[in-house]
């Protein structure tokens, strides 16, 4: 009860954070599905790639 209680409060985080709607999200979760970190933008998960850590004292793009 609890992992499903669980399940269904990070889906409603996803869909909130996301965009997308609680169907999309359930399907994308329902099995091991991994992405690039292009990809995960594009999903919404992420707001920016990274492509070099920035220098001590730089401020990130």
């Amino acid at each position: 009860k609890e992992i499903e209680a669980l399940k269904r409060r990070l889906n409603e985080i996803y869909v909130k954070h996301t965009g997308k709607d609680l169907a999309a999200i359930e399907h994308a979760l329902e099995r091991d599905y991994f992405m690039t970190a292009e990809a995960a933008k594009e999903f919404g998960l992420v707001d920016q790639v990274l492509v070099k850590r920035p220098e001590a004292g730089q401020p990130s793009p």
